[in-house]
């Protein structure tokens, strides 16, 4: 485990930034870079870009095929279809997830959902098992230091052996937001999906139990986004337990946090 006695001491630093979606990991993340020597990994760009990019492109075909203009187009090869990610645009990746609702309204039905979030955790499972991979080809490039924008439902994937990886690799530091930013959070969370992965046990039980029959009829009769409040509840009382186990305690983490920008500042 690197600790933050470790990382000031090491010639070739490396970071995890771990914390909620749209909390700031990209923008933080490219802010360290902008100092020259910072190889910058992000996680749902290599997700998008690689692992699910073969999904993305098939179910871009597939809504294209509605039109039977397109349809014929792309049948006899006059047209392809490709797929944008960039660090900064997430859409195809969002948009491939979906929403849960009525699929005449572009919504998916539950199992369908279920489904794409597991293709999702497959993928992101394999991109921070990547990290140390990255890590040695971002030396032989000849960068000095490692940033790991991992995605905002890192905590989620339940995989001890993955973090203790992670922890092994590079300094994991959490981004804590205040409750003012969480709620602010949540609704530019409503307007503008990013890619998430929520437990299937835990959405299942959210979907069968916390929800009411009510708010189910209606989320199946319109494209609503599912209810981000399941996801928050679920960071808080479960996901995070896993990191902080290996991180022996938060208030390491913010000590770690703090004395990684008093190390940049030397820098």
């Amino acid at each position: 485990m690197i600790l933050a006695k470790d990382f000031l001491e090491a010639k070739n630093k490396r970071i995890t930034l771990l914390g909620m979606s749209g909390v700031g990991k990209t923008h933080l993340a490219k802010l360290i870079g902008e100092e020259g020597d910072w190889f910058h990994f992000s996680g749902d760009y290599r997700i998008g870009a690689k692992h699910l990019k073969e999904e993305i492109i098939a179910n871009i075909a597939n809504k294209m095929s509605s039109n039977n203009w397109l349809k014929a187009l792309l049948e006899n090869k006059s047209i392809s279809v490709n797929s944008q990610v960039t660090f900064d645009n997430l859409e195809p990746i969002s948009a491939f997830l979906g929403k849960v609702g009525n699929p005449e309204e572009g919504g998916l039905p539950i199992s369908e959902f279920i489904r794409r979030q597991s293709l999702f955790f497959e993928a992101e499972k394999k991109t921070m098992y990547e990290v140390p991979e990255f890590i040695a080809k971002s030396q032989a490039k000849g960068f000095s230091h490692f940033i790991n924008d991992a995605g905002g439902s890192l905590c989620e994937l339940e995989d001890p052996k993955l973090f203790k990886l992670l922890s092994a690799n590079t300094l994991i530091i959490y981004i804590k937001t205040s409750k003012e930013n969480e709620l602010a959070l949540i609704e530019r969370a409503k307007k503008t999906p990013k890619p998430m992965y929520y437990n299937p046990v835990f959405f299942s039980a959210q979907y069968r139990t916390t929800w009411p029959k009510t708010i189910l009829s209606m989320l199946q009769k319109s494209v609503q986004t599912h209810s981000l409040a399941g996801f928050f509840q679920s960071l808080l009382k479960t996901g995070l337990k896993n990191i902080l186990q290996l991180q022996t305690s938060m208030d390491a983490l913010f000590k770690a946090t703090i004395s990684i920008a008093a190390a940049l500042q030397m820098m």
